[in-house]
């Protein structure tokens, strides 16, 4: 269009150039042309240029496509993960409070075993501490019976003065004192 201004500002400066003319055969040839280089853009250049658009259409339609369908799985993927996370902490108190319960159980039963232990030794020294007690009772006992028996002879043997008795017996006390002690 640009291109027809300047072809009528050109007539009228009065030239006589034809390229600068206005003529009706210019403008048929013009057209002609026009036509035809549009059908041969439209039939070698159009069709790649819109197929090659189309392709771009569909690659970028296709990568949304993807990308959604990857925010999904992302989405998807996360809520499991939660899920896991959450059924991991719950198996994971349950686990910390069993051990709990078994520890202060082990602990209970060790408690008492210790005091079962600690009573049966008590009653076995009691028993002991009884049985040496009874048996130093009866030495002591027949010691004693020894003894009176030996002062007895002594005192049948002998024709005895009051002072021997009286030293005897003396000797007789000290024998249990010191049995006593």
């Amino acid at each position: 269009m640009n291109f027809l201004v300047i072809a009528i500002f050109a007539g009228d400066s009065g030239g006589k150039n034809l390229l600068t003319q206005v003529t009706p055969g210019l403008y048929i040839w013009t057209i002609i042309t026009f036509l035809l280089l549009f059908y041969v853009l439209a039939k070698f250049a159009w069709k790649p240029l819109l197929k090659m658009l189309e392709e771009r259409e569909n690659l970028i339609k296709s990568s949304l496509d993807d990308a959604e369908k990857a925010r999904q799985e992302l989405e998807k993927i996360n809520s499991e993960s939660e899920v896991i996370i959450s059924q991991a902490r719950s198996e994971a108190q349950s686990i910390l409070s069993d051990g709990k319960a078994a520890a202060e159980k082990i602990k209970d039963d060790t408690i008492a075993k210790a005091k079962d232990e600690a009573s049966k030794i008590r009653e076995d020294a009691k028993h002991q501490i009884q049985v040496e007690k009874d048996k130093a009772i009866t030495d002591i006992k027949k010691e004693v019976v020894d003894l009176s028996i030996s002062v007895a002879e002594k005192l049948i043997n002998k024709n005895i003065s009051e002072q021997d008795n009286s030293s005897l017996i003396e000797e007789s006390l000290k024998k249990i004192k010191k049995y006593e002690a």
